[in-house]
């Protein structure tokens, strides 16, 4: 019965291969779409001894906006600097500070009001994040960051209303070791949600502050297209040196995608044999020039490159 299952599917995924390449359709050796095999995902597993991250007993306190008592100040790290988002194969795009340290929230902080329930011992293992200094990239909207009044009088930083931390764990940029611990902690997304909740897909929708809701790639860098492609009927206006500043993406798992529809992906083949991902039956891109999720300094180059809406469609606005 297994195996019978597994005939069908192969040939259900075999007729929408055939109706997705004809949608597209093709100028000469400038292939039709097509789409890749569908893989599975591992969600990240909690970890963790309690809330906190180790074996103590709790919180020594608590901390708000309104002020309050409970708990000595908290060893206050370095301020955040310039934030950044770091592209996380399992989380989609992290908040980092300016040595690339992950920032966490806690599920038992509020974020309206902002008001931080981490103190004492906890703030130990989790040392608050002093808001002095705090400044957004491209891809958190500078709205996004506010502050709250600790306990000890201290300013935090917070990101969408919530408080931001660091690990004490966490020794090296890139570390995410505080992801899941007590099922409580989790790394920030660039609206203060929790980052494993934005997961990025090959393909998922990432609202930038300046562009709103655009399409990104596996690593959360933005899609462009070019003015020069065209869909109808199939051709590609960057080959050679324009290559070189513009990478096409790579084809995309149609089972992996975050917030757009199926339908609008597919696969295209260049003329030199190398296969492309296609949104609309557009060629798409990345740009060299962008270092980070977030980042769209490639928008309105030459009057040419766009950015990708989430239907499909080019985004003119310019930042």
């Amino acid at each position: 019965m297994s195996s019978m299952r597994r005939r069908a599917g192969l040939a259900t995924a075999a007729v929408a291969t055939l109706a997705l390449t004809a949608a597209c359709g093709s100028s000469g050796s400038q292939g039709a779409g097509s789409t890749t095999p569908a893989t599975d995902t591992v969600q990240p597993a909690g970890q963790g001894t309690n809330d906190y991250g180790y074996g103590g007993s709790g919180p020594g306190g608590s901390a708000s906006g309104s002020g309050g008592s409970g708990g000595e100040p908290a060893a206050a790290g370095p301020g955040a600097g310039t934030l950044a988002l770091r592209p996380d194969a399992e989380l989609g795009p992290v908040v980092t500070d300016s040595r690339g340290m992950t920032l966490y929230r806690f599920d038992k902080d509020t974020a309206k009001p902002p008001q931080s329930n981490c103190s004492g011992s906890c703030a130990t293992a989790w040392p608050p994040v002093p808001s002095d200094g705090a400044s957004a990239p491209a891809g958190i909207a500078r709205s996004a960051l506010g502050s709250v009044t600790r306990t000890d009088g201290t300013e935090q930083l917070t990101i969408g209303g919530r408080p931001a931390y660091r690990f004490a764990k966490d020794t090296a940029p890139g570390d995410t070791k505080g992801e899941g611990v007590g099922g409580t902690w989790h790394a920030l997304a660039a609206d203060g949600t929790k980052a494993g909740d934005r997961q990025t897909g090959d393909v998922s929708v990432f609202r930038q502050p300046e562009l709103g809701e655009i399409l990104v790639d596996g690593k959360g860098m933005t899609l462009y297209r070019f003015d020069k492609d065209s869909a109808w009927p199939m051709k590609f206006g960057c080959n050679d040196a324009c290559l070189d500043t513009w990478k096409p993406v790579k084809p995309a798992d149609r089972s992996r995608l975050k917030g757009i529809p199926p339908k609008l992906i597919t696969t295209v083949t260049r003329p030199d044999g190398l296969r492309q991902l296609a949104v609309d039956c557009w060629p798409v891109y990345t740009f060299t020039g962008d270092k980070q999720p977030g980042d769209i300094k490639g928008q309105g180059k030459t009057g040419l490159w766009f950015a990708v809406s989430k239907d499909g469609k080019k985004v003119t606005a310019t930042p």
